[in-house]
């Protein structure tokens, strides 16, 4: 689901919270690691995505946010911050050509630039895959 979370609005939280769970507490974040990713350059995006960024002539860019349940991929065109809310049931990643990641959702993906120097980006990733297999929906009816 791609939403617009410019603006505070509750609904939004309670969707966001049921699809990929709450935020973590400032203790479950230290005992992580940290939650949030570096600075990621943006590739390459699917349809609906990119529309929104080539308005835009700034360098595209976004963030992942790890959640319990899922992670956010936020990005902002003009003065609008964009997210792609991910489940982890939805969620697949996979390490394209030697220096790019990509993140897909059904018809939603997101591709993003990394370095073999950028190490924080590949631990990200693996602290991501890692979260995902230990606290991931292991049957349907955990969804």
């Amino acid at each position: 689901m791609l939403v617009n979370n410019t603006y505070r609005d509750p609904e939004l939280k309670k969707i966001l919270d049921e699809q990929v769970g709450k935020p973590f507490s400032i203790r479950e974040r230290i005992k992580l690691g940290g939650i949030g990713s570096p600075k990621l350059n943006i590739t390459e995006a699917s349809i609906e995505i990119n529309n929104l960024l080539i308005l835009d002539n700034n360098l595209n860019s976004c963030n992942i946010e790890l959640r319990p349940k899922g992670i956010l991929v936020g990005f902002g065109v003009r003065l609008e911050t964009y997210l792609l809310v991910i489940p982890f049931y939805k969620l697949t990643i996979y390490k394209g050509k030697a220096e790019e990641y990509s993140i897909y959702k059904d018809n939603y993906f997101i591709k993003f630039y990394a370095k073999s120097t950028d190490t924080s980006i590949h631990k990200y990733i693996k602290k991501i895959i890692r979260y995902k297999a230990d606290n991931g929906p292991t049957n349907v009816e955990d969804l």
